[in-house]
């Protein structure tokens, strides 16, 4: 019997068994759509939070208080776990005393809601002062950035994203109108262009305001980090040392400095190790899923030993009926695969006006290949049990 006469004898064994042929395939169809899924997922996130690290400009310098141990994170070690924040007088002592940088920004982050008339937008505050647009790669389609007089005065001015003009003013001139944030009234002076979707929500809801404000918004002296745009690349460790000089007597260890390349390792080792493990997790649906082809085959040879020894019985060798069993299996996971393939990749591109997804090849071919894989390890050993069938015993089977 030659591969195609064996490919259709399959076919007629699988669809005469509908219903039990897809409940075979379900535990595959799971597995492959989670891995696609969650790898999609992971590396979208990954994408996005690279761009945004690049979108911040080149040559940058991020100084965080805390020190950054390897397995720990910010503030690890150090005597007695305590950490001491950065100031906007931290900040400008490296302005003041720093050779070969061209901009040094305190940021304050948090989050707020603007609301006009009766229309509210949720938005991520980044506050800096008037030298954020030299760190940020992000430009101002409209109006203008905060200057140093409002920096001074802690103005209540804001720069909002493209999503918070288009929500909160619906198409409508907005600059200097009165919107609120958090119950404060501010003035719009500028939007910026428009960005996209990134990690945690869209890069659009952006709310920019002098980093003064915003301490008083958050009721902090402090900052959360401080940002410096380093002139020249060649320049970077050299400037890192001065921090290191400068800051080493008030905070001893206790502040961590990185460069936007060394971030942005960071993450990718990081972002690309979850994605792997999130892989590794949807991957136990398709074992689980060849347990269930195992199962059935090995039911299917139950309920076909009379017609396997009427097979052998005929001139039918043990090739054959290994070949057969074997390619019932792995088309019941091929299929339920190019499923999983189709409901995966769909599930990511409705995701991703929430979160940020991308297919990757790879993925498809490793979740194709694995469930083939799976149909053929799963399938092998039904298929030499029905194989080694005595011709007699079958056919004397009830």
């Amino acid at each position: 019997m030659n591969l195609v006469e064996s490919f259709r004898i399959a076919l007629r064994a699988l669809f005469a068994n509908k219903a039990r042929s897809f409940l075979t395939m379900l535990g595959v169809i799971i597995g492959v759509s989670a891995v696609i899924l969650l790898v999609s997922i992971g590396s979208g996130v990954q994408q996005s939070i690279t761009s945004q690290i690049e979108g911040l400009g080149s040559n940058l310098l991020f100084v965080i208080p805390g020190k950054m141990e390897q397995g720990g994170g910010p503030g690890a070690g150090g005597a007695g776990g305590l950490t001491k924040s950065f100031t906007l007088q931290d900040a400008q002592l490296l302005n003041s005393r720093l050779q070969g940088v061209s901009a040094v920004v305190p940021v304050v982050a948090g989050s707020g809601t603007a609301k006009f008339e009766n229309r509210t937008q949720r938005g991520t505050i980044q506050a800096g002062t008037e030298q954020i647009t030299q760190v940020m790669s992000t430009k101002i389609a409209e109006g203008r950035s905060y200057r140093k007089s409002e920096v001074d005065a802690a103005a209540r001015v804001a720069v909002i994203g493209w999503n918070q003009s288009q929500t909160l003013f619906q198409g409508a001139h907005p600059i200097g109108k009165t919107i609120s944030i958090n119950g404060l009234r501010f003035t719009v002076i500028g939007v910026f262009e428009k960005q996209g979707g990134g990690f945690g929500g869209s890069q659009d809801n952006l709310i920019s305001m002098p980093v003064t404000t915003a301490q008083k918004l958050a009721g902090t002296g402090n900052v959360a980090e401080i940002l410096i745009k380093v002139t020249n690349a060649d320049q970077i460790d050299l400037v890192r040392a001065q921090i290191t000089r400068l800051f080493k007597p008030r905070f001893k260890d206790q502040f961590t400095i990185f460069s936007q390349a060394q971030t942005l390792t960071l993450l990718s080792s990081l972002l690309g190790t979850l994605t792997v493990m999130l892989a590794g997790i949807a991957g136990i649906s398709l074992v689980v899923g060849g347990i269930g082809i195992m199962n059935i085959m090995l039911v299917s040879v139950t309920e076909r030993t009379r017609e396997i020894g009427i097979r052998k019985a005929v001139g039918a060798r043990t090739y054959d009926i290994l070949s057969q069993f074997v390619i019932e299996a792995v088309m019941l996971s091929v299929l339920g695969g190019i499923i999983g393939i189709i409901i995966g990749a769909g599930g990511a591109a409705v995701l991703k006006s929430v979160v940020p997804t991308q297919v990757t090849w790879w993925s498809v071919a490793v979740a194709f290949f694995f469930a083939a894989a799976v149909g053929v390890f799963f399938g092998a050993y039904p298929a030499y049990r029905a194989s080694k069938l005595d011709p007699i015993e079958a056919l004397r089977y009830e």
